[in-house]
């Protein structure tokens, strides 16, 4: 896969339209209009019956990333230029580390990661780096704090991410001595996860509040 720059466009899809594949997972554990659904079962009462927020609801998006590696890719890379901002999670403002990594699952595969670096490492199992595939999130502690940067691993020892203040998404090498030395694992998404009650949760209250503007529009 050529790592080429490639033209950065900012025709990004605007945020109520990127229909979650969490959010589709909830509407298909609790449809719309099933009048016969008597119990009235709620989506929170749903998600807190499983040990797994993700194998059970996300497993058709995770089962995409391997299909989809390619295309997860190419669009990574159109954002390559896209200027570093704090909290960013928008292409047209700017991107911090696991704002663009947040933004490209979501956008290419529906899949709704932790707003955190710490806590998308939670996500998935953990792998070598001898066992990094193209789409596998790479990990590094750039802050004296463990798993305090992001990533998204490319191929040929290399990943893409949004390094700091007063840079811009770009691609990098494992094995240069500043990042092979703060490298901090790896994870691959397979519908695990590790996250706190409250962690879920959160995720939770977020996608219901991205289906409602999905239904406004």
């Amino acid at each position: 896969m050529s790592l080429k720059k490639n033209a950065i466009s900012l025709s990004f899809k605007p945020i109520a339209v990127l229909v979650l594949g969490f959010v589709f997972s909830l509407a298909h554990a609790n449809p719309a209009g099933e009048a016969g659904n008597k119990e009235g079962t709620k989506v929170e009462s749903i998600l807190e019956s499983t040990s797994s927020y993700f194998a059970r609801f996300t497993y058709q998006v995770v089962d995409s990333v391997s299909s989809k590696t390619e295309s997860l890719i190419n669009d990574a890379m159109q954002l390559i230029g896209v200027r570093y901002r704090w909290n960013g999670d928008l292409p047209q403002s700017g991107l911090d580390a696991s704002g663009f990594v947040r933004f490209v699952f979501r956008d290419k595969l529906g899949f709704l990661l932790p707003p955190k670096s710490s806590q998308m490492s939670k996500v998935g199992k953990p792998i070598t780096r001898e066992e990094l595939q193209p789409g596998d999130l790479v990990f590094f502690n750039t802050m004296r704090l463990t798993f305090s940067h992001v990533g998204i691993y490319v191929g040929d020892n290399k990943f893409i991410h949004s390094p700091a203040k007063g840079s811009t998404v770009r691609v990098d090498d494992l094995a240069s001595s500043y990042w092979d030395k703060r490298f901090d694992g790896a994870r691959r998404l397979d519908g695990s996860d590790e996250l706190s009650n409250a962690e879920r949760n959160a995720l939770i209250q977020e996608a219901k509040k991205l289906r409602l503007q999905t239904r406004n529009l």
